[in-house]
């Protein structure tokens, strides 16, 4: 079991690739990357490695993508192995928007 944080360099690497894309934010938690989309959670940065939610769309755009545990006791999500190219990463992000579930809404604080 990997238990290397993903360093900053790789995040800025597929911030870079996703540039072609509009609202691309990450949010930092327990040394890995959680990478939004229009807001709505569409993977994450785990061990150097960008994994994204196994939805229809993801599966049918990587066919032979294989299934990886982002961390222990967390679900299967789809290894993206071709990082290098950008329009190919703006092509998936496109077409699993709207198969992402919506952010839940934030807790009022009282």
């Amino acid at each position: 079991m990997r238990s290397l944080a993903s360093t900053k360099d790789y995040l800025n690497f597929i911030l870079e690739q996703l540039s072609e894309l509009e609202e691309i934010t990450y949010y930092a938690m327990m040394g890995e990357f959680i990478i939004y989309y229009r807001g709505k959670i569409v993977g994450g940065i785990y061990d150097d490695r960008l994994l994204v939610k196994p939805v229809s769309a993801a599966k049918e755009f990587m066919p032979n993508a294989p299934f990886e545990l982002p961390c222990e006791g967390a679900k299967e999500m789809l290894l993206v192995e071709n990082v290098d190219d950008k329009h190919f990463l703006a092509q998936l992000f496109e077409k699993m928007y709207p198969e992402l579930p919506a952010p839940k809404p934030k807790k009022k604080k009282k």
